[in-house]
């Protein structure tokens, strides 16, 4: 067959069929290949929007990490671990989203999708989204505000992180790496359910380890850190409301649009997830934001804070002591359960 060119003059979803219509051809097996080309590039209509997307979140993710670093070098000798976390969840997202751009911009010029790029930009990807998760939970546990570390509830921890990360690294991967059209609703179901599983699960865990963390500071009348996490248990409720509303606009669109003509606005349904997490990320940056008063959010040994203003005043003269708790030993089943912590946690 001569190569023949078609030019196409409206926008829309065009299809390429090869079609027999002689018995004898029965069976004949056609080697070729089609290069399809938009105006603007070899970049698919739905993935087009993307380029100009992932520039721009480039841009938002270097504003907020000049932002960071400006503030992070003003207050270094007050820095604690958290905001270092944080920095590097920063440039790793950074990094996300720079490899994504410049992966769909050789797309778009050479139309060959590269594995190599689009492999670490997945990767980089699922690294932030797993310690983001990891580091959301250990923060709602009270780490470094109300106790020192996790004690044996950090196995627990790394093995949530672990097996999140290889969950969604296996989806990424059979949804990103070498691919061009969308994946089977089957084969893409076997890959989702894990991870949406593992996100259940760090749902419940975050907001249960949450209340139990806002109760101690109740009790202990640390003002300045129960307002901080309950401004941080705001943001992540209001997070979770959205979430679930747009899962249930995705799967309102995916349900009408079984034959892709809303094609134009498919990529809208995945860079949702990346404006929500940008956003949360810039609202947790500024709870806690490197400050010269960043130091009285730390746990201190006392079990009450080193500074006066932090304390809420107690209506009655009288001084107040916790009651001691007995040493119980108790063989913890709950996999949530916040009740496993460590010998500096029982002194409280």
């Amino acid at each position: 067959m001569q190569a023949e060119k078609v030019n196409i003059s409206r926008t829309g979803m065009y299809n390429l069929y090869f079609i027999f219509c002689d018995p004898q051809l029965k069976g004949l097996v056609v080697d070729g290949t089609t290069r399809w080309k938009n105006p603007s590039g070899y970049l698919p209509g739905r993935m087009a929007p993307l380029e100009t997307f992932y520039g721009l979140m480039s841009l938002a993710y270097l504003m907020l990490g000049v932002a960071w670093i400006s503030q992070y070098v003003r207050y270094w000798k007050d820095i604690l671990a958290l905001q270092n976390y944080l920095t590097i969840i920063i440039a790793l997202g950074m990094f996300e989203v720079v490899l994504w751009f410049f992966e769909y911009a050789n797309f778009n010029t050479t139309g060959k999708r590269p594995m190599g790029i689009t492999f670490w930009a997945v990767t980089f990807g699922t690294f932030k989204k797993t310690l983001s998760r990891v580091l959301i939970l250990v923060v709602s546990m009270g780490y470094g505000v109300v106790r020192p570390t996790l004690g044996g509830l950090t196995s627990k921890v790394i093995l949530l992180g672990a097996t999140y990360f290889l969950a969604a690294e296996v989806l990424d991967i059979f949804e990103h790496v070498g691919t061009i059209s969308d994946l089977s609703g089957r084969a893409r179901l076997f890959l989702v359910l894990p991870v949406a599983i593992l996100d259940a699960i760090f749902i419940l865990w975050i907001f249960r380890a949450l209340a139990k963390t806002v109760e101690k500071l109740q009790v202990r009348r640390m003002g300045a850190k129960l307002e901080l996490y309950k401004n941080f248990t705001n943001a992540l409720a209001i997070s979770v409301i959205i979430s679930v509303a747009w899962i249930g606009y995705e799967l309102y669109f995916k349900a009408t649009d079984g034959f892709g003509e809303q094609w134009q606005h498919a990529w809208i349904i995945s860079s949702f997830w990346n404006i929500l997490t940008f956003a949360l990320l810039c609202v947790i940056c500024v709870l806690w934001a490197p400050s010269q008063n960043s130091t009285r959010y730390a746990y201190s040994e006392d079990g009450e804070n080193f500074d006066d203003d932090d304390t809420l005043p107690l209506k009655s003269s009288t001084n107040f002591e916790p009651e001691k708790a007995k040493e119980k030993k108790v063989v913890n089943t709950d996999v949530f359960s916040l009740d496993d912590e460590t010998e500096e946690d029982k002194r409280e």
